[in-house]
């Protein structure tokens, strides 16, 4: 087996003075698909933005592709990891395409010239997104989920080996998403580790090969989803009780949560 493109040992994780993550543990290896799932609060994204490095640790540490955090500029960890959020909008003004390019910028440097491999990269990610008809249209003219897209698009244009989404499918219609979710897939198959944050356990656990559930900024199961969705930390965490059925020819059951209104444990 070959080793983790990322690694978390032990991570712990603080916001000023509130520890956010406490010991956290995950890897994410090449063409794997990892959805990072939890209640709100639980430090998920968080935990994105510090394998990212844009947070420190308080104690433990992130390994990426064998090398510590603090081993890596940050145009080199760009050239290996994009990181996408659904706060990544840009300034209303920039034109899709030019969001696209700023993706290049790890590759490049602020004196390289332009060159067609990036011409050529931005184009091959604006297609990948789905958004090649909106390239000259300045992103405050876009929906909310178009504006998604390009931040997609973005991190596509950086060629990561790495790529991490908090929320991707945030503000997207279910036509979307599942175009969301074709692209990430096709991606991996290159060899791409992709971790995504997400909300929908149903869509995480048909797309993801495995699941990580936090809680209380704690890793409470982690696995295949169909285990984690049916472990009882899951149905603690979220306060509801999970129910699964197989429908023949489906590849994973479908799933219906329902509030938990049981009174509590004495």
């Amino acid at each position: 087996m070959s080793a983790p493109l990322v690694q978390a040992r032990g991570l712990a994780v603080a916001r000023g003075r509130r520890p956010v993550l406490h010991g956290v543990d995950l890897t994410l290896g090449a063409g794997e698909a990892l959805a990072v799932v939890g209640p709100n609060g639980a430090g998920k994204s968080t935990l994105v933005r510090a394998l990212a490095g844009l947070l420190p640790a308080a104690a433990g540490s992130v390994i990426v592709e064998g090398q510590p955090l603090s081993a890596w500029s940050r145009d080199h960890l760009g050239r290996v990891l994009a990181l996408v959020t659904s706060e990544d909008h840009g300034p209303d003004a920039l034109a899709v395409e030019d969001r696209v390019r700023l993706g290049r910028f790890p590759h490049r440097g602020p004196f390289r010239p332009w060159t067609e491999g990036d011409a050529e990269a931005v184009r091959r990610a604006l297609d990948q997104a789905g958004i090649a008809h909106l390239c000259r249209r300045p992103l405050g003219t876009l929906s909310a989920g178009e504006r998604q897209l390009a931040a997609l698009a973005r991190g596509l244009a950086q060629q990561p080996r790495i790529l991490l989404l908090d929320e991707p499918a945030a503000h997207l219609d279910i036509g979307h998403q599942l175009r969301l979710f074709r692209v990430l897939d096709a991606v991996r198959a290159t060899g791409v580790g992709v971790l995504a944050v997400a909300h929908d356990l149903p869509r995480a656990a048909a797309w993801a090969t495995r699941m990580v559930l936090l809680a209380g900024g704690r890793v409470a199961a982690q696995g295949p989803p169909d285990a984690v969705l049916a472990d009882p930390a899951c149905a603690g965490a979220f306060e509801v009780s999970v129910r699964g059925h197989r429908v023949p020819g489906l590849a994973h059951p479908l799933y219906w949560f329902e509030e938990d209104t049981r009174p509590p444990a004495s």
